[in-house]
């Protein structure tokens, strides 16, 4: 059994973690709050430019844009992966290479070759450690304040390289936030950009169809449309971008939250482990005394 200066010494060692892990549970927490609100603001935007882009398209011509052209033949395929630049986040990270790794694998077995762009160090980290091609890198983004800027630049650069045939395909890796308990890996194609199916939810009745104004497009539906498919790989990128950021922040206030449970049961159980080794150390006193006093009497 240990001794009471060594249980006492690792009760207050659990304490001053439990203080940390405290702490870093509220400053997620308030991060939290900031990384959610502009995910939400932004969302709207970016269905209701999906709903648009969707409607121009049906108005475009037969002169398809080279961004919605899939290639015959796929060599060559770029993944954007985001994680965080920090742990402390529980399987955060984990899930979300894992379903990176899983998709480089298929592509390998397709005879692809991969190349990457990582938002965050641990997925940087990872893809260097496989020694796979890392095409560019932005680090301190995703947890932190950033702007569309950011999205702007990353997308153009995806665009270059779809467009001069440097990637035949482009995948982006992210976390989806679908709540506080559930941050699950998303797999998103973002170039050649998916054809916008109009859904049963958004289509509109027959018999309310002709209550609807009709609308003239200035310029033409195909000049519009080079214009906003660009732009709606930014608003890709930038959406993504935020539900990562929102998720690590949720992830991490949730791994703190169980970390700060899991030292108040250690505290528990070596407090119960320090009484009952205060508890023997009197009785061996108490022994002591009556066997010196039986001994002076003998």
């Amino acid at each position: 059994m240990a001794s009471l200066k060594e249980v006492q010494a690792k009760i207050t060692s659990v304490k001053k973690t439990k203080k940390i892990t405290r702490a870093m549970n509220m400053v997620a927490s308030s991060k939290l709050r900031g990384a959610q609100s502009a995910m939400e603001a932004f969302q709207p935007y970016a269905e209701k430019f999906a709903e648009v882009l969707g409607n121009i398209a049906d108005k475009a011509g037969d002169q398809t844009s080279p961004l919605l052209m899939p290639r015959e033949e796929v060599r060559h395929t770029h993944i954007v992966l985001m994680t965080s630049d920090r742990g402390l986040c529980g399987g955060f990270n984990t899930h979300l290479i894992e379903a990176a790794e899983e998709l480089a694998n298929d592509k390998m077995k397709q005879g692809q070759q991969l190349s990457f762009t990582n938002f965050g160090k641990k997925g940087r980290d990872w893809s260097r450690k496989h020694n796979f091609q890392r095409d560019r890198e932005y680090l301190g983004v995703v947890g932190a304040s950033f702007g569309f800027n950011v999205a702007s630049t990353a997308g153009q650069e995806l665009i270059n390289g779809f467009l001069n045939e440097s990637y035949d395909e482009v995948y982006m890796v992210y976390a989806q936030f679908k709540g506080m308990a559930s941050q699950p890996p998303n797999v998103k194609q973002l170039l050649p950009i998916p054809v916008v199916d109009q859904t049963e939810e958004t289509a509109v009745p027959e018999d309310t169809s002709q209550y609807m104004a009709e609308h003239l497009i200035e310029p033409s539906p195909d000049e519009l449309l080079n214009e906003m498919l660009p732009r709606n790989v930014y608003i890709q990128l930038y959406n993504a971008l935020l539900e990562t950021s929102t998720s690590e922040h949720a992830a991490r206030m949730k791994a703190m939250d169980n970390a700060t449970k899991a030292c108040d049961d250690m505290i528990e159980s070596l407090t119960l482990t320090y009484n009952k080794a205060r508890q023997a150390a009197i009785t061996m006193e108490l022994m002591d005394i009556v066997g010196g006093a039986e001994a002076l009497r003998g």
